[in-house]
Formats: structure tokens, sequence, C-alpha cells
């Protein structure tokens, strides 16, 4: 099929990529030329705005007749790009087309979103990050039946496969289970944090590369976020370097700390996840610093240094 990509960082370069190796047709555009460049080597057509990204579509769904609608992709920040975006697509969409947030939007602007957009909007949560970029995505998709299964060839490509994505729901449901995940991540940072704080503090001088691969062959507790645990360590040392306690992010984690209070829902562990993140502005702990350096690992978040390296 034919998809239009707008938004060519590291995620939408990505959704670009994986796209075409799945033999699909990618018409890219970002606001920077050297971005543009970087997709249109890669394979895709160049548009050089958002309109013409939209006159280049031809509506074809890659069966015998070209009807069916345009299908884009928008990976930009969520906010105010993401309006800015639709205002410009807003003139040419209409009811046949479907458009796709990948990025980290707020579940509700993605409900007002659905509603003011003539195309249909499907909300799409992405958890996976950069490093994920040959394995493939998980994607968390909200909005209109129709228009998902119009989706699924292209969600097949940019996911980890047909099972790396699913529609959660009504319009909305996609984000709402991206912040909950978020918040969990939160909660999974922080214990790992912990318990390697315990060790590193500990009686015993151990080797901290040496436990998290121990741990993740085989032990209850193994995961991908262990494995960047012990990537972390491999790289940085067992004692982290000099990798500050400057945890960054919480705006999700924030989201899903209101949303419980306003469900009613008790999520003391995801909270004090938040908390820690949030205290972690002021320097001292080891599962912060451990926190900080996991942000790398999964999403390639500019990692924090102690000045002087003390």
């Amino acid at each position: 099929m034919e998809l239009g990509v707008i938004g060519l960082g590291r995620m939408g370069q990505i959704v670009v990529n994986r796209s075409l190796e799945a033999g699909h047709d990618v018409v890219a555009f970002d606001l920077s030329a050297e971005a543009t460049a970087t997709a249109a080597e890669a394979g895709a057509e160049p548009a050089d705005s958002v309109e013409d990204l939209y006159d280049r579509l031809d509506g074809s769904d890659g069966g015998e007749s070209a009807e069916g609608g345009k299908r884009i992709w928008l990976m930009v920040p969520a906010g105010d790009a993401v309006d800015a975006t639709l205002a410009d697509l807003e003139p040419h969409l209409d009811g046949d087309d479907v458009v796709v947030d990948g990025g980290n939007s707020r579940f509700r602007e993605s409900v007002r979103r659905a509603e003011e957009t003539d195309a249909a909007y499907l909300d799409c949560g992405t958890s996976g990050g950069p490093a994920s970029a040959e394995a493939g995505f998980s994607l968390m998709v909200g909005g209109p039946a129709w228009a998902y299964e119009a989706m699924t060839p292209v969600f097949d490509a940019v996911a980890t496969g047909p099972n790396g994505h699913d529609r959660m729901g009504e319009s909305g449901s996609g984000h709402y289970v991206k912040m909950v995940h978020n918040g969990v991540e939160y909660a999974l940072m922080q214990a790992y944090g912990e318990g390697f704080e315990l060790l590193a503090e500990g009686r015993y001088d151990l080797d901290m590369e040496s436990v998290a691969r121990t741990w993740n062959n085989g032990a209850v507790i193994r995961s991908w976020l262990l494995e960047l645990c012990e990537e972390a360590f491999r790289e940085e040392g067992s004692d982290l370097g000099d990798v500050a306690d400057h945890v960054a992010g919480g705006s999700t984690g924030t989201w899903t700390v209101e949303e419980a209070l306003e469900q009613e829902v008790p999520v003391p562990i995801i909270y004090q996840a938040l908390a820690e993140r949030f205290d972690s502005r002021n320097e001292g702990r080891f599962s912060r610093r451990l926190a900080n350096r996991l942000r790398y690992g999964f999403g390639r978040h500019e990692v924090a240094r102690r000045s002087g390296g003390e």
C-alpha cells in the first residue's frame, strides 16, 4: 500500500524504513530538508510540504482499484506540532482518509482531534523507541475499526509483526493504554534501580554487569529493561561512572497518576516512582542514576552527566 509519513526524526525514519522494507510505497516530509533527504535515500518519495505530500498520495490501497482514501502517519512531537500539522492537512482530508498519530499525545487531546478531523483518526501509542528499529515497535491503537483494518499492512510492517499491534478500542484508547504503559515503565525502572542500589551499597563487592546478565538468563525478573541494565554497567562501569542522578521526562507518568486519582484507583508504586523522578533533580541516589542511563538504553535520550565525573 501507499503511506505518507510526516515527521522524520528517529522514530519517523524507522516507520519509513520498515514500511519500505515490507514493500510499501512511502511519501515522506519533514521540516528538516536533511531529514527528508535521508528518507529519500532510503527509497521514499520526498515531498516539499504537507500539502505536497497529500497531493503525491494517489489514494490507492494497494489493491486493484485506486479507491480507499489516503493513509498518513504523523510522527511529530506531541502537543502543538500535532495540531499544526493537522491544520495544514485539514483542508485536503475527507472521510475516506486515515491519519495515524504515532506520538505520545495525551489521550484527551486524541479524543478531541478525532472529533475535529474529517479523516478517520487513529491514536497510536508507540513503544520500543529507537532501539527497536530492527525488531519493530509495540503499537497500541485507538479509533474506528475500519481504519485500523485499513492500516493493518503497515502496522504489521512497523510493529514486531501481527502480534505487535492491536486495536485497543474507541478513539483515545490507544494513547490511554500507552499512558498507563509508561506509568508501569516508571515503576519497573524504579524497582530495578533500588535493587541495584542495595547491591552497590551492600556488603559485597559485586560486578553489576555480571549480576544483571545472570538475572536475565532464566531468573523470574528477566526483561528487556534488565538487558539494558547489563548494557549500562558494561559501558559505564559498576559504579555508573559520571552518570548523573537526574531522570528527565515525567509527563506521561503525571498523566497516569492524574487519571488514577480521577478514577479513584490506587497506584502507589507508580506514584512513588514519579515522585522519585521529580526528586532526582536533587543529586544523590544510585537508583536514579541507573534510571537516567536506562532512558538512553531504550529511547536514546541524552544521558545527564555529573560535572567532573564526580
